[in-house]
């Protein structure tokens, strides 16, 4: 059975952890700021369902990623006195893994974008 006040007290936490990041990570704001651009731009330009869902899906990845990369930078900076350079590399690691997952959103953003983009430059 599910117990509602319990789920009702989940997404606040939720709700509360994105506050917490969108608060303090100037990239996550930077993040957003773009993802509502690509979402505006999806809607705009009436990308076919596939698409809006590939769109959709790196949209969420990449927050989500930068969210999981906040909270291992958190929790390395506990470890930060005793592990000082072996934290410097994960928390590097941790930030290539977004910037990847960034690029490869751009790309595929891209190639999605590119056909609708050109059909209006070329009316």
């Amino acid at each position: 059975m599910i117990r509602f006040n319990k789920l009702r007290k989940s997404f606040i936490y939720a709700l509360k952890g994105l506050h917490y990041t969108f608060r303090r990570e100037q990239n996550f704001r930077i993040e957003v700021f773009f993802a509502v651009v690509v979402i505006l731009a999806m809607l705009l330009l009436g990308l076919g369902n596939s698409e809006k869902i590939v769109i959709l899906l790196l949209v969420t990845f990449i927050l989500s990623l930068e969210m999981f990369n906040t909270t291992i930078e958190r929790f390395l900076d506990l470890l930060k006195p005793r592990l000082d350079s072996q934290v410097k590399v994960l928390k590097d690691i941790m930030a290539g893994a977004v910037f990847l997952a960034s690029l490869g959103s751009l790309i595929v953003g891209a190639m999605i974008f590119y056909p609708y983009l050109f059909e209006i430059i070329n009316k």
